[in-house]
C-alpha cells in the first residue's frame, strides 16, 4: 500500500485530535449565569433553524437524485450524489455544533487573558476544520475503492463525480439559507438598534440581537463548513480525473496523489493549530498567522516527498511538479496578505472608507464600492500567474499532458492548508458570538476590551478565508473545466484538441448566459436579504413601541419571535436562487449542446470569480471601517461618522456574507453538474 496508507492514518489522527480539542473546550469555564442564558438562546435558535433548513434541503436533494438517476441511468451516480449531499450536511452540523459550545467558553475565557479566549475560540474552530476536511478525504477515498478503483482506476474517478455534485448542491442551499438568515438579522439589528435607537452593538435591549448571533453560527460556521467540504471534494475529484491520462507513466499514483497530498496537509494543519498563541499586548492576527506559517512550511516539506514518491517516472522530473505545488502554497499566502491589506483597518483601503464616513453614508458607500472594485485586480493577476506557471512547470516535467496536471498539483498545494484555513474561518463567528455574549451579559469592560480585539481579528479571518475560498475555487474550476472537456471528447470519440469556438452564435450565447446567471443569482440573494431584513426591522420597531420598559432595561424583548421571523424568511427566500443555478446549465447543455455549455461554464466561472472578489472584499472593508470608528477614531461610537459607517456596513453585509460566499459554491456547482451530465450534452 506504501505511501497511500497515510490516508487512513491521517483520518484517524485527525479525529483523535478533534476529540481532544472538543474535550479541551468543554473543560473550560462556562462563565456567569447570564452568559449561560444568552448562549443557550443562541444554541437553541441555531439548532432549530438548522433542523428546518436541512429538512427542506433533504427534500430537494431526493428530488434531484431521482431526476439524476433517470437522466444518467446510473445507480452509482445516485449513490455518490446522496453520499456527497449527506456528508456536506454533516459538515454543516459539525461547524454549527462546535461553534455554539465554544462561543460561551471563549467569552468566559476573556476574564483570564486574551490568549485564553483566543485559544478556546481557535481550537473550537479547529475541530470543524479537521472534521470537515477529513470527512471529505475519507468520503472520496471510500467511494473510489467502493467503485472499483483498485482494479479499474481509470473508470472510478468518473463515477464519483456525483459526490462532488451532491456536496455542491447542499452547500449552495446551506450557504444561501444561512447567509440570508445571518444578514437579515444583522441588518435589522444594526439599523434599528444602532442608528435609530442609538444603542450599542449586541445590546440586550435589541430584540434582534439573539437572531444576529444565531446567524453567525448558521451562516458563517455551518454554511462555510459545507462550502469548504464541497470545495475539497470537487477539487480532489477533478484532479483525480486528470490523473487518468497519466496512468501510463505513474499508474494509479497519479490518480491518488490528490488524496495523499490532502492527508499530509491535514497532518501539517494539526501541528500548526498548536502553535497558535498570543501575548496580551500582541494583535490576535499575529498568533493566527504564526500557526499558518508553520502549517504552510510543513505542507511544503511534506509535498516534496509526496511528489518524489508518486510523480516520478522514467523521463519525468518530479521537481517540476513539486515547484507547481509550491506555486499553489505561495498563492494561498499571497491571497491571505491581499485580503488582510484590503480588510484590516491598519491599511489604506479601510481607513479611506472610514474617512469618507465623515461626510455621510453616500460617500461611505461610494468609497466602499471603489475599494471593492480595486480589490479585484491583484488577485486576478496572481491567479493568472499561478495558472500559467503551474501549467508551464507541468509541461516542462517531460510527460505528455503534464501541463494540465501541473495546475492540478498547484491546486493541491493551495489546498494543503485548507484545514487550518477553515479553523481560522470558524474562529471568526465564535469570537463574534463571544463578544455578543459578553455585551449581553453586561460583563466587565476588561472582558469586552479583549473580546472586541478578537472580534476585529475574526472579521479579518472571515474575509481572508473567503478570499482563499474564491482563489481555490478558481484553480478548481480550471481543473473541472478540463475534466468536462475530456468527458465530452470521450463521449464524442474525439482525439486531440476540442475547440470551443466563441465565434459560433450558440457558443457565444452560452457564454453570455453564463455571465448573466452570476448577476441574476447575486441579485436574488441580495434581494432576499433585503426582504427578510424589512420584516425584522418592522418587528424590532414594533417591540420597542409595544413592550414598555425595553429601553429602560426593566422588560425583556421577545428574542424568539425575531429568530422565528428570520428563519421563515430565510427558508422561503433560499429556494429560487438555488434552483436558478441548478436548472440553467442543464437547459444550456440540452438546448445549445456541449460546446455552448463549455463556453457557459468558462465565462460563468470567470464572472463569478471576479464578482465574488468584489463582494467579499468590499463587504469586509465596510465592516472593519465601522470597527475602526468604534475603536474610538473619527468621533467613535454614536457619532455621525459612525452612523454613516453602520449604513455602509449594512450595504456590505449581504455582499460578504450571502451573495459572495454563495458564488464560491456556484462556481463549482456549475462545473460538477455539467461534468455529471456531459454525456447528455453531446
Amino acid at each position: 500500500m506504501g505511501i497511500v496508507a497515510i490516508i487512513p492514518v491521517a483520518g484517524v489522527l485527525a479525529f483523535i485530535v478533534a476529540a481532544y480539542l472538543v474535550r479541551y473546550v468543554m473543560a473550560q469555564d462556562t462563565g456567569t449565569d447570564k452568559m449561560q442564558e444568552v448562549a443557550l438562546a443562541i444554541r437553541q435558535g441555531a439548532s432549530a433553524f438548522m433542523n428546518r433548513q436541512y429538512s427542506t434541503i433533504a427534500i430537494l436533494a431526493v428530488v434531484v437524485s431521482a431526476i439524476l438517476g433517470v437522466a444518467t441511468g446510473s445507480w452509482r451516480t445516485i449513490v455518490a450524489f446522496l453520499a456527497g449531499a449527506a456528508a456536506s450536511a454533516i459538515s454543516g452540523y459539525i461547524g454549527m455544533s462546535v461553534a455554539v459550545i465554544s462561543n460561551l467558553r471563549s467569552a468566559a475565557g476573556a476574564k483570564k487573558s486574551l490568549n485564553n479566549a483566543l485559544t478556546i475560540a481557535f481550537r473550537g474552530g479547529a475541530v470543524s476544520g479537521l472534521a470537515v476536511t477529513t470527512l471529505s478525504l475519507l468520503g472520496v477515498t471510500a467511494l473510489f475503492y467502493l467503485y472499483g478503483g483498485g482494479s479499474n482506476p481509470e473508470i472510478a474517478p468518473l463515477e464519483i463525480v456525483g459526490f462532488g455534485f451532491g456536496a455542491s448542491f447542499v452547500a449552495l442551499f446551506a450557504q444561501l439559507g444561512g447567509g440570508i438568515f445571518t444578514k437579515a438579522a444583522d441588518v435589522g439589528a444594526d439599523l434599528v438598534g444602532k442608528v435609530e435607537a442609538g444603542i450599542p452593538e449586541d445590546d440586550p435591549r435589541n430584540p434582534a440581537v439573539v437572531a444576529d448571533l444565531v446567524g453567525d453560527n448558521v451562516g458563517d460556521c455551518a454554511g462555510r463548513g459545507a462550502d469548504l467540504f464541497e470545495s475539497t471534494a470537487a477539487e480532489n475529484i477533478g484532479a483525480m480525473i486528470l490523473g487518468i491520462a497519466l496512468i501510463p507513466a505513474f499508474g494509479v499514483k497519479g490518480i491518488l496523489f490528490p488524496l495523499v497530498a490532502r492527508a499530509f496537509g491535514i497532518i501539517a494543519s494539526i501541528v500548526g493549530i498548536f502553535f497558535v498563541r498570543v501575548r496580551e499586548d500582541e494583535p490576535p492576527m499575529a498568533g493566527l498567522n504564526r500557526g499558518f506559517y508553520v502549517t504552510s512550511i510543513l505542507a511544503a516539506i511534506f509535498l516534496f516527498f509526496v511528489t518524489r514518491s508518486m510523480l516520478s517516472a522514467p523521463g519525468v522530473n518530479f521537481m517540476y511538479f513539486y515547484l507547481a505545488a509550491l506555486v499553489g502554497i505561495a498563492t494561498s499566502w499571497v491571497f491571505v496578505y491581499i485580503t488582510q491589506y484590503y480588510t484590516e483597518y491598519r491599511f489604506r483601503p479601510v481607513r479611506e472608507i472610514a474617512n469618507a464616513s465623515q461626510t455621510g453614508p453616500a460617500t461611505n458607500i461610494i468609497a466602499g464600492v471603489s475599494v471593492g472594485m480595486e480589490s479585484v485586480a491583484v488577485p486576478v493577476l496572481v491567479l493568472s500567474v499561478a495558472i500559467y506557471l503551474a501549467h508551464w512547470l507541468g509541461a516542462a516535467s517531460g510527460i505528455e499532458g503534464g501541463g494540465l496536471y501541473g495546475t492540478a498539483v498547484a491546486t493541491m498545494g493551495m489546498l494543503s492548508v485548507v484545514a487550518y484555513i477553515l479553523a481560522m474561518d470558524t474562529y471568526g463567528p465564535i469570537v463574534d458570538n463571544a463578544g455578543g455574549i459578553a455585551e449581553m451579559s453586561e460583563a466587565p469592560e476588561e472582558y469586552r476590551t479583549r473580546t472586541d480585539k478578537l472580534d476585529a481579528s475574526g472579521n479579518t479571518t472571515k474575509a481572508l478565508t473567503k478570499g482563499y475560498a474564491v482563489g481555490s475555487a478558481s484553480l478548481a474550476a480550471f481543473l473541472l473545466f478540463s475534466a468536462y472537456i475530456d468527458a465530452v471528447k470521450a463521449k464524442a470519440g474525439i482525439t486531440g484538441t476540442y475547440a470551443v469556438d466563441i465565434g459560433k452564435p450558440t457558443v457565444f450565447i452560452g457564454a453570455f448566459i453564463g455571465a448573466m446567471l452570476v448577476f441574476v443569482f447575486s441579485s436574488t440573494a441580495i434581494r432576499a436579504v433585503g426582504k427578510a431584513a424589512q420584516v425584522v426591522i418592522m418587528e424590532v420597531r414594533r417591540q420597542f413601541k409595544e413592550i414598555p420598559g425595553i429601553m429602560e432595561g426593566t422588560a425583556k424583548p421577545d428574542y424568539a419571535k425575531a429568530v422565528d421571523i428570520v428563519t421563515i424568511g430565510a427558508l422561503k427566500e433560499m429556494v429560487v436562487p438555488g434552483l436558478i443555478v441548478v436548472v440553467t446549465p442543464v437547459l444550456v447543455g440540452l438546448i445549445l449542446r456541449a460546446e455552448a455549455a463549455a463556453a457557459f461554464l468558462m465565462v460563468g466561472t470567470i464572472t463569478g470569480v471576479i464578482l465574488a472578489l468584489f463582494l467579499n472584499t468590499g463587504g469586509g472593508a465596510w465592516d472593519n471601517a465601522k470597527k475602526y470608528i468604534e475603536a474610538g477614531n473619527l468621533g467613535g461610537k454614536r457619532s455621525e461618522p459612525h452612523k454613516a459607517a453602520v449604513v455602509g456596513d449594512t450595504v456590505g453585509d449581504p455582499f460578504k456574507d450571502t451573495a459572495g460566499p454563495s458564488l464560491h459554491v456556484l462556481i463549482k456547482l456549475l462545473s460538477t453538474i455539467t461534468l455529471v451530465l456531459a454525456a447528455l450534452f453531446v
